[in-house]
């Protein structure tokens, strides 16, 4: 078979899909893991920090490393973790005397994979021949929200159908998408790498306003989103009193599909959209969609809050990164 970059792409589809899965599957079952291992919410929201904490530290090292190892050695390496972190999340719990030692040594390993698949996901779709390289980073990320979304909704259903007891289950499933994967980018084609004369220097970069305010953008976008998709279900399930099934849906599942429509949406007409205005009505939404959800006491108006918030923070990461992009190639 002749692999083309076309194939790199949807490759790179599925990297953002094992994103999602990573990111996204252990909130859908906190609330099993409070009642099995009885953990607080401290230690809950701790695991989500230990996550993406880690993610923070494989980007920074992922950034004077990758180029070395090389794009290809260093994205299969990122989907061998997430299978090691999806399996160590089914048996570790389980296996070791304190529970909660296991999941923080699952989470740690596949964040390893996902921090490394968010330094590199991007910056390969974006080498890759073609224009209209902001529409083709907000469709990628689009499949970041469709992977979420089946993440809550496939999830959902297993435990509704098998019993939450069969929790254990699910990472195993999840981790056959990273296996096959990684076969995917042993064998596609990735465009050369810049060499050291083509790269901005970090040092120059820090120097530079622009970066600076586009870092703290990225961070805002990222706090914006995760704080909603990560805790949503267990804020609909306790603080709403809403069923689990139906939480889950109505929470996370809908903050997906509201947010993959809002980035489909911009990959398939974002060249007749004017980004900085629309980045710029996404933080009024934004700003609004909280406020709803925190302080409704109607249980549905929250949830309307929660899943239209997807809508808002849909752009803010995609856009932040490819407004920078423009003036840092």
């Amino acid at each position: 078979m002749q692999y083309t970059y076309k194939h790199t792409l949807y490759a790179c589809y599925l990297g953002y899909i094992t994103q999602a899965i990573v990111n996204n599957l252990a909130p859908v079952l906190f609330v099993i893991f409070q009642q099995e291992f009885n953990i607080s919410f401290e230690m809950i929201g701790r695991l989500i920090m230990i996550n993406f904490m880690t993610q923070i530290a494989v980007d920074f090292i992922s950034v004077k490393y990758v180029d070395k190892i090389g794009y290809r050695k260093a994205v299969v390496a990122a989907h061998v973790f997430c299978v090691l972190g999806l399996v160590c999340l089914g048996t570790l719990p389980q296996l070791l005397p304190l529970p909660y030692a296991g999941l923080v040594i699952s989470v740690i390993i596949y964040a390893i994979g996902g921090g490394i698949i968010e330094v590199l996901i991007s910056p390969i779709v974006d080498s890759l021949p073609g224009e209209a390289k902001a529409s083709a980073m907000s469709l990628l990320h689009s499949f970041y929200c469709w992977g979420q979304m089946g993440v809550v909704i496939i999830s959902t259903l297993f435990l509704k159908i098998f019993g939450s007891n069969t929790w254990f289950l699910l990472p195993f499933i999840w981790a056959l998408i990273p296996l096959y994967n990684l076969f995917n980018f042993l064998k596609v084609p990735l465009m050369p790498v810049l060499s050291e004369k083509e790269k901005t220097p970090v040092f120059q970069l820090l120097g530079s306003k622009v970066y600076i305010i586009a870092l703290l953008l990225m961070l805002s976008a990222g706090a914006s989103e995760l704080a909603m998709s990560q805790w949503s279900s267990l804020f609909a399930e306790k603080g709403l009193k809403v069923p689990k099934f139906a939480g889950d849906l109505l929470g996370p599942c809908l903050f997906a599909a509201f947010m993959g429509i809002g980035r489909t949406v911009y990959g398939i007409w974002g060249h007749k959209i004017n980004l900085r205005t629309v980045l710029k009505m996404s933080g009024i939404l934004c700003i609004a969609c909280y406020m709803i959800t925190a302080f409704s006491s109607v249980p549905a108006i929250s949830l309307v809050g929660c899943s239209v918030c997807g809508l808002a923070v849909s752009l803010m990461w995609p856009g932040t990164l490819s407004l920078t992009a423009e003036h840092y190639p």
